[in-house]
């Protein structure tokens, strides 16, 4: 039986610990944190439950490849609730209100009431969305090896996202909601993704949600953790919580092992670094060894970006009007640094999961994009703790006056529970730069697939949803499938 180690419990490195336990291996996954799970997690606050990841989980519909691999890792279980989400978000302002809803054609019909000035921009949008239905994420094998018989597979996908994508090519976020002329629908569409994505983003999103294919998880981001880790372990892998890897054993063109943080030395016949990208290749592999995609992502920053986000969470004390899941209004404005306004503003009401919504409380959760020059900002304040912690309590509290005038019925009721900023990420999940998703690239760049290999080495792979478009949970997934699937390939097994 040949060992893998596997570097990092994140989904990605214990969805390939499952495929590789079903398939024959033994396995080993070391952790550098207490708890499994890496960016798909959650925390508690004075016991009051935090959720970090799963706003939606994509491609959880029944009939698709990628929702055979949630039950196949635990994401998803036969006994589990999943609860509905009838609709995107819903955004006020401008002296008007829109939801769009699971129902696109009610969406459809009420923007069409509200603009008919902009109907040809209307057609044009949901004609894309009934296409971006079709997305999917193939998880058989990796794309790179996939041949023309898989793609025919593919089916509607292969025929209707590309046409989707092309609808919209060199178009932005940004510009998606400028081509608009309603004051509503233009801020309600740049919304949910940092301005600068590619506007398809913004379709496929949209897409799942109407797709019936983006429910939420009972229990939220840290259940979810937890139960892959336990099917992992049920199906016989070893899972090491605290144990950092300080690098990967190289002989020649072998990986023989790692070497713990500890100075232990584990040796293997395999390994697969499902960590952080440019972690892997700043602690774990030699520089070099970087495969040329990636590297060519990471040095062009103008058209490869990453944005994180400012995060705080409060706690209301008793229930109130607030609807539950996403919402957004045009507030007032807040200016975090001082030379960008934010009037745009919104929340997440976790009502819509009385499992981690304590009795009596309401649990709201804000959140502010931060672009590259302010990222780099709260690193270098991050130097002094004092300050640190002064700026996030400044802008939490900042945030908490534009929800008490949209709801004054919270005032005297709210405080702030938590804050977090892309420093937290970059502490707990060595993210590069405090992205907790992975390369945007911008509305004239081709999105980069990188395969999970390494040419200088015949037997370590990658995986992680740095080698997938611009990342989350379904590429992370798959991506730890693929590193699997190619161990499986060179061993001559089935990969299952």
């Amino acid at each position: 039986m040949k060992k893998v180690i596997i570097v990092g419990a994140g989904i990605s490195g214990m969805a390939a610990g499952i495929c590789l336990q079903n398939s024959g291996f033994e396995t080993e996954i070391y952790e550098k944190n207490a708890v499994p799970g890496g960016e798909l997690t959650g925390w508690k606050r004075e016991g009051i439950y935090i959720d970090n990841c799963i706003d939606w989980l994509m491609c959880s519909k029944k009939g698709t490849t990628m929702h055979e691999l949630w039950r196949e890792i635990g994401m998803l279980t036969d006994d589990l609730k999943l609860m509905d989400k009838d609709k995107f978000f819903t955004y006020k302002g401008h002296g008007g209100e829109l939801t769009l809803w699971r129902d696109k054609e009610r969406t459809k019909r009420e923007m069409l009431e509200m603009a008919p000035e902009d109907k040809d921009a209307i057609e044009k949008l949901f004609e894309n969305v009934v296409r971006a239905e079709s997305m999917l994420v193939p998880t058989d094998k990796p794309m790179d090896k996939m041949g023309l018989r898989d793609f025919m597979k593919l089916g509607d996908f292969a025929k209707n996202v590309p046409a989707a994508q092309k609808a919209y090519k060199g178009v932005s976020v940004k510009d998606l909601g400028e081509s608009f002329k309603n004051p509503v629908i233009r801020s309600a569409l740049q919304m949910m993704h940092p301005e600068n994505t590619q506007a398809y983003s913004f379709i496929m999103s949209y897409a799942t949600i109407t797709s019936g294919s983006g429910d939420i998880p009972e229990g939220g981001s840290l259940a979810a953790a937890l139960r892959i880790a336990n099917r992992y372990k049920e199906v016989g892998g070893k899972l090491h919580l605290k144990s950092p890897v300080k690098n990967v054993k190289i002989d020649g063109k072998i990986a023989t092992g790692v070497v713990l943080e500890d100075g232990t030395e584990v040796s293997a016949d395999y390994v697969i670094c499902a960590t952080d990208a440019n972690h892997t290749f700043t602690h774990l592999l030699p520089a070099s060894y970087m495969p040329k995609k990636l590297k060519k992502s990471f040095d062009d920053k103008e058209h490869f970006s990453v944005f994180s986000k400012f995060h705080a969470a409060f706690v209301v004390d008793g229930k109130t009007s607030i609807p539950a899941d996403t919402s957004f209004w045009e507030s007032e404005g807040i200016n975090v640094w001082g030379d960008r306004e934010i009037k745009d503003v919104g929340f997440i009401c976790y009502d819509y999961d009385p499992s981690i919504t304590p009795e009596g409380k309401t649990i709201l959760q804000m959140k502010l994009f931060q672009y590259t020059d302010e990222v780099d900002r709260w690193f270098e304040l991050a130097k002094d703790k004092e300050k640190y912690e002064a700026k996030k309590n400044e802008i939490a509290l900042k945030l908490q006056e534009l929800i008490v005038k949209q709801y004054p019925e919270v005032a005297g009721k709210i405080r702030v529970l938590d804050t977090w900023t892309p420093v937290t990420y970059a502490k707990q999940c060595n993210a590069y730069r405090g992205a907790y998703m992975a390369f945007v690239a911008d509305k004239n760049t081709k999105t980069v697939t990188t395969p999970g290999v390494i040419k200088k080495l015949n037997n370590v792979f990658l995986a992680g949803q740095w080698l997938m478009g611009s990342g989350g949970l379904p590429p992370a997934t798959a991506q730890g499938k693929y590193a699997a699937w190619r161990i499986c390939n060179k061993e001559h097994v089935e990969c299952k």
